[in-house]
């Protein structure tokens, strides 16, 4: 099964909502999956079952590192920080999704 890498757009909670199922749904079927902060979406917290079950499931969250600069602040546990060409340059033949 092709990965998938969704880019979340802003900090909107029901959209990262959205895109913390889809990459959980994703891994639970042993896919690849990986949901990439970008810009305000790196303040998210990743708090409760869902992000729990996602990393235990394998779920790769990647916080852009420009954006964690901007915002004073540092990646949360289980989070790597990485940019947009590195995530790009990885994708394979991953699915993308911008949500």
């Amino acid at each position: 099964m092709r990965g998938l890498t969704i880019i979340v757009a802003d900090a909107d909670p029901a959209r990262f909502d959205a895109a913390l199922t889809l990459a959980t749904a994703q891994a639970a079927l042993g896919a690849r999956a990986r949901l990439y902060l970008h810009d305000a979406a790196v303040t998210l917290p990743l708090t409760g079952a869902l992000a729990d079950t996602a990393h235990e499931l394998g779920v790769e969250i990647i916080a852009c590192q420009t954006a964690l600069d901007v915002h004073g602040i540092a990646p949360q546990p289980g989070v790597d920080g990485g940019g947009m060409v590195g995530l790009l340059g990885t994708i394979g033949e991953d699915r993308l999704l911008f949500v």
